[in-house]
């Protein structure tokens, strides 16, 4: 199924719209058995391992246009966190170092990444920063959470209705909001077996032009049974009448949320397409800067809803199978696609053939002279971080041992 092949069904409505975007469904992968050449091909080097949270937030953390002294602070906050999204030990212990002020200013970042409400001290923290976090929570929620949480959790509504001088109504929906909220945001990263995954789309050259496959082993069809459909234009007692009504309006509700994701994903992907070209055509060292914030703003989407795609689909190149999210990297100048047009990836692709290739023995400067000849410039202590991230020794090195 390609892109232009799928037709512009009517939308969901906005309020269901924007309920399936914004949930917490991470999306889904399905086990595959068949032994069909096919399949194997498609599964191929598709082993992956699940994603923790230290992992999924550290990626985050490392697109954030921030100094480097904030992101060594951002990063041993993301290292103190346990399951639940907590700290372990006292982050001001931790980052003893650095001020108070610093540790709040990062904290507030990584509070603010996805799950939104982790690196807090309890469950109550955490909910207070989801509240805090979405503009428009109905009236009372914030001060439920932060001044009236032991009243809640004993049930004592009417109390807390009355000192906040609330009405049923708005009593009602600040209690329905919070319980939208996650107190535990880090359980959603807790540890799985290590399983297969199937590409959830292809990107091929045909014909001089990319095309946008969809995996459609892997989508399921969904529709409504027709024994439901004879049963709603039929006259039956009223329970049952309204049983039906209300299931095949949840089951459309669902079908039309299935399509408005998949059509999301497909813009994404196309968006991802258009920015990596260089990538699709000649490889991974040609991998360019590439921000959420760029591909939200073309596909007309939150950042955070960019994140919760890219970090559970894959898709399928000429050049191996990637997450999505491979595709987002910060320039060598940390100032993302705005500034160097060399991605960090792209430079230890790069650096990783001039090891392999080069038969001469080779110290860091010389890796780095040949570099900025290719007119890629770094300092030569960045040529060795970066070698040391590869697990690779230099030439010299490997010549000398």
């Amino acid at each position: 199924m390609s892109l232009e092949s799928i037709p512009e069904e009517r939308e969901a409505d906005s309020e269901a719209s924007q309920r399936f975007e914004n949930s917490s469904d991470p999306g889904y992968s399905r086990s595959n058995d068949d032994d069909s050449d096919s399949k194997r091909m498609f599964l191929e080097g598709a082993i992956t391992s699940p994603e923790t949270l230290q992992e999924h937030l550290l990626w985050q953390l490392r697109l954030q246009p921030i100094s480097q002294t904030q992101r060594e602070i951002g990063e041993r906050l993301i290292q103190n966190l346990d399951a639940d999204g907590f700290h372990k030990d006292d982050p001001y212990l931790l980052c003893k170092g650095s001020s108070r002020s610093s540790v709040d200013s990062v904290m507030r970042i990584v509070r603010g990444l996805e799950p939104v409400g982790v690196c807090v001290k309890d469950f109550r923290e955490s909910l207070l920063v989801q509240a805090e976090a979405v503009p428009g929570a109905p009236p009372g929620v914030v001060d439920i959470i932060r001044d009236h949480m032991d009243l809640l959790e004993h049930g004592k509504h009417l109390e807390i209705q009355k000192r906040l001088g609330l009405d049923e109504a708005e009593m009602h929906d600040a209690l329905a909001y919070i319980k939208t909220l996650s107190p535990f945001p880090g359980r959603q990263y807790s540890a799985e077996e290590t399983r297969y995954v199937t590409p959830d789309v292809q990107v091929k050259l045909k014909d001089g032009e990319f095309v946008i496959v969809i995996n459609d082993q892997e989508i399921p069809v969904i529709g409504i049974n027709p024994f439901f459909d004879r049963l709603s234009g039929e006259r039956h007692d009223k329970e049952t009448d309204v049983f039906v009504k209300d299931n095949i309006r949840r089951a459309k509700w669902f079908i039309q949320s299935i399509q408005q994701r998949n059509r999301t994903l497909l813009k994404v992907v196309r968006s991802i397409v258009e920015f990596q070209r260089p990538f699709f055509a000649r490889g991974p060292k040609h991998l360019a800067p590439l921000t959420l914030k760029d591909i939200a703003v073309e596909v007309g989407v939150h950042e955070t809803t960019i994140s919760r795609i890219a970090g559970k689909k894959y898709v399928q190149t000429d050049w191996g199978i990637f997450e999505l999210r491979y595709f987002f990297t910060n320039s060598i100048s940390g100032s993302g696609s705005r500034g160097s047009r060399f991605s960090k990836s792209g430079v230890k692709q790069v650096i990783k053939e001039i090891i392999e290739n080069e038969t001469a023995a080779m110290s860091d400067q010389d890796i780095t002279d040949m570099l900025a000849r290719k007119g890629i410039k770094l300092a030569r202590r960045t040529v060795a971080k970066y070698r040391g991230e590869l697990n690779m020794d230099s030439s010299f090195g490997r010549k000398r041992g």
